[in-house]
């Protein structure tokens, strides 16, 4: 069974961090409705949905995947890159620590699970203003006593690694090489997202599904045309935040 983590959107989110985009009002009635729905798509595609603990005064709290980076051997708990979310990771340590071993990234490491995309036993690290070399450093050295290799990535004009490329199937990705080097995912199938949706990237796949949001239906008919499921979900509110679909959960097998 795959446990998906979630946190309720708390009503400081109007507050959250914000890099990339310009603030703008967060219907907050709404934006739990899309956080419920979320969590019921991810439920039909097998997932048995845990609840943290609310942290209503953590404007970020819902983004749960930044906190920590979750491997069959262990979960890595991050640091992240802004100082407003480091209370964010203990209580998700708190609930991963039953499950897995636990490692730290330790300063003056940063690093935020979005900037984390493992395909099999290849680790991609983007190197963002959340996630520092010395952060990537130490997953490298806990990731390779477990076998695993892993590759920092440049970004350009997104937030997190995740908001430029995340996988849609099994050695197939969807990526936007406006905001990162294609070339690194060279050898695994690629589908870019249309131009007009640069924002289409951050996708969460699993099983035989994939979430996509609304707002990009160009970039869904390319997923469609690959012959994947796609359903598509209204998050705008949570986009306001600079939110994409893969962030709201934590996916972790047993």
């Amino acid at each position: 069974m795959i446990s998906a983590l979630t946190r309720a959107v708390p009503p400081s989110i109007t507050r959250c961090e914000l890099t990339h985009l310009a603030r703008q009002p967060i219907d907050l009635q709404l934006a739990d409705e899309q956080h419920r729905r979320y969590e019921q798509a991810l439920a039909a595609l097998g997932c048995a949905i845990r609840r943290l603990p609310p942290e209503p005064e953590l404007p970020d709290s819902v983004f749960v995947e930044d906190t920590a980076v979750v491997l069959p051997e262990l979960a890595i708990m991050a640091r992240p890159g802004v100082a407003s979310r480091r209370a964010e990771v203990a209580s998700v340590a708190a609930v991963l620590g039953e499950q897995r071993p636990l490692a730290f990234i330790e300063a003056p490491g940063t690093l935020e699970g979005g900037d984390v995309l493992r395909l099999g036993s290849r680790i991609f690290i983007g190197r963002s203003g959340r996630t520092n070399d010395e952060g990537i450093g130490q997953v490298r050295a806990l990731g390779a006593r477990f076998g695993y290799t892993v590759e920092a990535v440049d970004l350009a004009g997104c937030l997190h690694l995740k908001s430029a490329v995340t996988a849609v199937a099994e050695g197939a990705v969807l990526l936007n090489p406006a905001w990162i080097d294609a070339g690194v995912f060279a050898r695994f199938e690629r589908i870019e997202v249309h131009p007009e949706e640069p924002w289409a990237a951050n996708v969460l796949w699993h099983g035989e599904g994939v979430l996509c949001a609304a707002a990009y239906p160009r970039t869904r008919e390319r997923l469609e045309q690959r012959g994947l499921r796609v359903q598509e979900l209204d998050v705008s509110e949570l986009a306001k935040a600079e939110a994409g679909l893969t962030c709201c959960s934590l996916l972790l097998a047993g």
